[in-house]
């Protein structure tokens, strides 16, 4: 392979991880520190002396501390650079670190910038607990997820309990499970699998946040310790918010690499990649089996470095439910025995809401340094909405920067007709996909069906507690509830019931 421009040649020449576990909550790191402190150890993993220079600084959007912004100055300042380039996401979405890492690449290409620092961090664990103590009440269990500003809005998927992610990708669980066709024990089958080897990844990776082995079956069994979430996920299945972690990497060109002495063996390659995104609104998608965007991302991606699955020594396909990474490892041909991920997902290696790919990335950095090897980045955000892919590797990819990575115009034409919404309806409907909320002690909270009118259109409908008859056939696992006919009547204040 000939080898590219070195100076539009982009390499990731350092990793820093930080968890910050203090025993009171007076004594955690905020966001920024961890920031600092990640981005110091992407330093001295690189050899020392590269963020003095940087001129290119990337964040993260974190949503436990909002009152700060990291790019207004306390972050460079407590790093002590002065970088020309700043600039953070608009929100916390999961692909922010790999869409990142593109944008750094890229501007490396085109000559804006010679050293990107891209970081991102979450004090969600000391923030929760600050805010307990604040109200006087050490049992309450404040949530930043639910009360963050860009989802304190209502409309009819929120009066239906369709508020944050939790609640909405259980949908996809559902409709999966049925055009897999599998029994309901076989999808939480495959969940206990593939979460299961997440938990051994984790464990032996210093980094993460919890490094405990956990075995399939009971990952996916509810209990005092593993409480329903939204149907058919339990706290083992869903990301782990809970805790105080930041990571970053340092992107430079190969030529000042070489020019700064940095052994060809610690240096790892960007191959291409490729983006695409579903409708804001979850109610305005095709289909909840699959999706159009995350295929085009992960398929394109793997056309344009030409690659097979069999080419790829490590994946990290992200897992902050499993139905993202069942779709993800059905497009990319991954085998149901082969870890998904590096780091050691959402759950065991933490979730640190939007920066969770910046681990990824750093741990992915370690295991190609010194190799052949390639490895796969898959990063989702928001509900289902984002997707973004890119190729590493530890030896040259022959990767031509920069690459217009926007593919949307594909996953556009792979899309099947979005069916129009009937917030309205009555009358007779089919199960299209399902969920069943709990409260905290595990009972259900309420049920919502998303359903097909006889005009092919799309509504909701809520099953109340009191229906224990309904919620029992969504969740006992005896039939299948998806393509179930059922009826719709409104309550007197106008919902949806399902009958």
């Amino acid at each position: 392979m000939s080898e590219t421009d070195p100076y539009k040649t982009p390499v990731i020449i350092g990793v820093g991880q930080i968890n910050d576990r203090p025993g009171q909550p007076s004594e955690g790191m905020d966001p920024i520190g961890l920031m600092a402190g990640a981005l110091r150890n992407a330093d001295e993993d690189a050899g020392g002396g590269w963020l003095t220079d940087c001129d290119s600084l990337s964040v993260v959007a974190q949503l436990a501390w909002p009152q700060l912004n990291p790019v207004d100055g306390k972050l460079a300042e407590l790093l002590g650079i002065d970088p020309a380039h700043r600039m953070q996401t608009a929100l916390p979405n999961g692909d922010s670190p790999v869409l990142l890492l593109h944008e750094a690449a890229n501007r490396i290409a085109r000559g804006e910038a010679r050293i990107c620092a891209i970081v991102g961090g979450e004090a969600l664990r000391t923030a929760a607990k600050l805010a307990a103590s604040n109200t006087g009440n050490p049992d309450e269990k404040p949530n930043a997820l639910r009360d963050a500003g860009h989802r304190k809005k209502t409309g009819y998927a929120q009066s239906y309990g369709l508020i944050v992610p939790t609640d909405v990708y259980p949908l996809y669980e559902n409709a999966g499970r049925a055009a897999y066709d599998q029994t309901f024990a076989e999808g939480q089958a495959e969940s206990g699998a593939i979460w299961a080897a997440m938990s051994e990844v984790a464990a032996r990776n210093e980094s993460a946040w919890i490094r405990e082995p956990v075995a399939a079956k009971d990952v996916v069994t509810p209990s005092a310790e593993n409480r329903p979430i939204a149907f058919p996920y339990t706290k083992l299945q869903v990301a782990n918010s809970s805790v105080n972690q930041g990571a970053g990497f340092l992107v430079t060109s190969l030529a000042e690499a070489r020019r700064r002495g940095i052994p060809e063996d610690r240096l790892v390659f960007l191959g291409y990649g490729a983006a695409a995104h579903e409708d804001a609104n979850f109610l305005a998608r095709d289909r909840y089996d699959a999706s159009p965007s995350l295929t085009t991302s992960i398929e394109r991606t793997m056309k344009l470095n030409a690659v097979s699955a069999e080419d790829l020594s490590h994946v990290e396909l992200y897992s902050c439910f499993p139905c993202v990474p069942k779709m993800a490892r059905r497009v990319l041909d991954w085998p149901i025995d082969k870890p998904v991920t590096v780091f050691g997902g959402l759950t065991f290696g933490g979730g640190p809401i939007g920066n969770y790919m910046s681990h990824a990335i750093a741990e992915m950095v370690r295991r190609l340094r010194g190799t052949s090897d390639r490895g796969l980045l898959f990063a989702n955000g928001g509900y289902a909405t984002h997707n973004h892919t890119i190729l590493l590797s530890g030896s040259p990819t022959g990767a031509d920067f920069p690459q217009d990575f926007d593919y949307q115009v594909e996953a556009d034409e792979r899309r099947g007709e979005i069916p129009e919404l009937d917030e309205n309806y009555t009358g007779e409907a089919q199960i299209e996909s399902y969920t069943v909320h709990y409260n905290r002690d595990g009972s259900p909270r309420s049920g919502v069906i998303v359903a097909r009118t006889a005009e092919n259109k799309r509504t909701l409908a809520q099953v109340p507690p009191t229906d224990t008859a309904t919620i029992a056939f969504l969740t006992s696992g005896d039939d299948e509830p998806v393509g179930h006919t059922g009826l719709i009547a409104r309550s007197e204040a106008g919902t949806g019931i399902w009958q």
